[in-house]
């Protein structure tokens, strides 16, 4: 099997059980797949990305915020991770598949972030069940998958916005929401935090092969990270960072002190 093809194949599948188990599959598989790194691949007519038909989309000012004090908040909350999760085993499968000629280390590292992914949409997709809910159950948006699509023909701008942008407010955004599970006080919701402990240890993972690939083309195409950062992120008007900033999260993931101070924040 060649990789690339395989993640397409699994990007398109619209079963969220049926995408997890695919794209572990493909981790469980990867020392014995192909890879045909200079191939453009072209989907036909496979629908992307493979989604079901619930969660119902709305805009995201139409997605009701639920305090997470009630059961019925604390699944509205969980389920809004739970969507984040299914959206990023998708862009990491579209990163796969989509761009040729990247290095071969690259498809490696994109790949091993669909598996961490579908790991974590299993782990907040079971905690949603304990809650006597499901995905599905309540309304979402699709502000991560509209950016997939802004940058479908840019390499570059797809690590720019994507995880150096779209995924590393994840990393802010977390111990705000641990924090406030923490008032909570149930075993439900520690629990919750509990499994944001292990998506945020492995997301900074993820954001840091963004800028990884992000600083190694701009390299390779003779750009300046910053300031193309800046061109990139007022074009596809990407949504501004706010403080507060997870700054060691960040430092972890890679940011450089130029890329903080951006942030208001002295290295």
């Amino acid at each position: 099997m060649e990789l690339r093809q395989e993640a397409l194949r699994a990007l398109a599948i619209a079963d969220p059980q049926e995408k997890v188990q695919a794209t572990q599959a493909l981790w469980a598989q990867r020392a014995g797949l192909t890879l045909s790194a200079s191939a453009a691949l072209h989907p036909g007519d496979l629908h992307l990305p493979g989604r079901p038909t619930r969660p119902l989309l709305k805009p995201a000012r139409d997605v009701p915020s639920r305090s997470p004090f009630t059961t019925q908040g604390l699944a509205a909350l969980m389920h809004a991770v739970c969507h984040i999760e299914f959206n990023a085993i998708n862009l990491a499968l579209d990163a796969v598949w989509r761009f040729a000629g990247m290095p071969d280390n690259y498809y490696a590292d994109w790949l091993s972030v669909a598996y961490e992914e579908s790991t974590h949409f299993v782990l907040v997709r079971d905690h949603l069940s304990t809650l006597g809910f499901a995905y599905g159950d309540f309304d979402a948006h699709d502000g991560l998958w509209s950016m997939c699509e802004k940058t479908r023909d840019d390499v570059v701008a797809r690590m720019a916005v994507v995880p150096r942008t779209l995924e590393a407010r994840g990393l802010d955004a977390t111990p705000l929401i641990q924090d406030k599970l923490q008032r909570v006080g149930t075993d439900d919701a520690r629990h919750a935090s509990a499994i944001l402990d292990i998506i945020l240890r492995d997301e900074v993972g993820h954001v840091a092969i963004g800028n990884h690939w992000y600083h190694w083309l701009c390299e390779q195409q003779g750009l300046d990270p910053v300031a193309h950062d800046q061109y990139l992120v007022a074009k596809l008007e990407a949504p501004r960072l706010r403080p507060p900033f997870n700054l060691e999260a960040r430092r972890r993931a890679g940011f450089t002190s130029e890329e903080m101070e951006r942030l208001g924040v002295r290295s």
